[in-house]
């Protein structure tokens, strides 16, 4: 199998989450570090470097399987188009696991007490935009996307609901810059936490919504 640039990236990504993990849990800083922050932003939990890297080398391990497995898809899907939303799918995963992965990582090695200024939210807010970047062109699959049992069932139903939901993320994640400079914290982290809630639910809506009106559906 040929390996292409996204199969290139998902080994290059893996490995550096992986790395990252590794450098943290055997000479990561000492002490107790911050791993999960409350609703107002604060760090309400704390533990030591090794399981805050062992969590991030899993996550590079769930990565290279998660991305890995697209692209596998992707190289034998014999449709073209199918490949092509296979492999929005494979980057898809990429950008979230880097994304929360670094996000994760940062927040506890530098002992990050609070989540809620507007480095932060910025930094949420572009993962989110490149997410909705991406996320209206990922064809069905069982890993990533907008995953409802009537998208699965009418792929008029997949390709609007991811749609829906891709312009929503970006929208969000382009507000969240253009705001983070400015609003009080932490209400702007919590907006964009609330808004991303709003619009995985409308998109779940949305699948059922085009399912049912689709002539070309599959029933249950």
């Amino acid at each position: 199998m040929k390996l292409t640039a996204a199969d290139r990236a998902t080994v290059a990504i893996s490995l550096l989450i992986m790395g990252a993990g590794a450098a943290i849990a055997f000479a990561g800083p000492t002490g107790a570090l911050p791993y999960h922050y409350g609703g107002d932003g604060y760090a309400d939990a704390w533990t030591t470097r090794e399981p805050i890297g062992g969590g991030i080398a899993a996550l590079g391990a769930l990565t290279l399987v998660l991305a890995g497995g697209m692209g596998i898809a992707a190289a034998r899907a014999g449709d073209p188009a199918r490949a092509r939303g296979l492999r929005f799918g494979q980057i898809l995963i990429l950008v979230a696991m880097l994304g929360v992965s670094l996000f994760a990582g940062l927040a506890s090695v530098t002992g990050l007490t609070s989540i809620g200024g507007a480095a932060p939210m910025a930094a949420m807010s572009a993962l989110f935009l490149m997410l909705g970047a991406v996320l209206g062109r990922v064809g069905p699959n069982p890993i990533a996307g907008v995953r409802t049992p009537w998208a699965y069932k009418s792929r008029l139903a997949w390709d609007r609901s991811n749609r829906l939901a891709g312009r929503l993320f970006f929208l969000i994640g382009l507000g969240g810059l253009a705001l983070s400079p400015f609003i009080a914290q932490p209400l702007g982290i919590q907006i964009i936490i609330g808004a991303v809630l709003v619009a995985a639910v409308w998109s779940i809506v949305e699948s059922w919504r085009v399912w049912r009106t689709d002539p070309d559906r599959q029933p249950f």
